[in-house]
């Protein structure tokens, strides 16, 4: 597929919130921007990928977690949210099993289970994404930990 623009336009990526047992999954970045800051599971699209199933790609490779069923929240398109450029991300929720295990690879240097309760500072406008997240589970019928 190939394209040509006469006007530039804004990337687009995916980002995952992950929810087991009272945590979140989160990876630590190995790169710019945020390099050594944590963050949500993510990163852009493929040309001609579909939005869940970019956010799936980039779950497995970011922590080996995979068959999450993932919902849309929603995107997010504030046009300073990344500080590479203009950046639209789709954002997606899902529930992992207790017993999943995960392990940063690919960009991310580190993939772990944060307890809601005690988060780190979040990269980008990855504490909004969670924020929505949260409140898309709590309305989901049956999601409870």
């Amino acid at each position: 597929m190939s394209h040509t623009y006469e006007y530039a336009r804004p990337a687009v990526s995916v980002d995952c919130v992950v929810f087991k047992a009272g945590s979140v999954l989160l990876i630590e970045r190995a790169r710019d921007p945020y390099a050594g800051a944590w963050a949500l599971p993510g990163g852009f699209l493929e040309v001609g990928e579909d939005p869940a199933d970019g956010a799936a790609r980039e779950l497995a490779e970011e922590t080996g977690l995979k068959g999450i069923r993932l919902s849309q929240i929603g995107a997010y398109g504030r046009p300073d949210r990344d500080p590479r450029e203009h950046v639209v991300s789709v954002a997606f929720w899902g529930e992992a099993p207790r017993g999943a295990r995960v392990k940063g690879d690919d960009d991310a240097r580190e993939a772990r289970w944060w307890p809601l309760a005690k988060l780190p500072p979040l990269a980008f406008d990855h504490t909004e994404i969670l924020k929505d997240a949260e409140a898309r589970r709590r309305s989901t019928a049956g999601a409870v930990d």
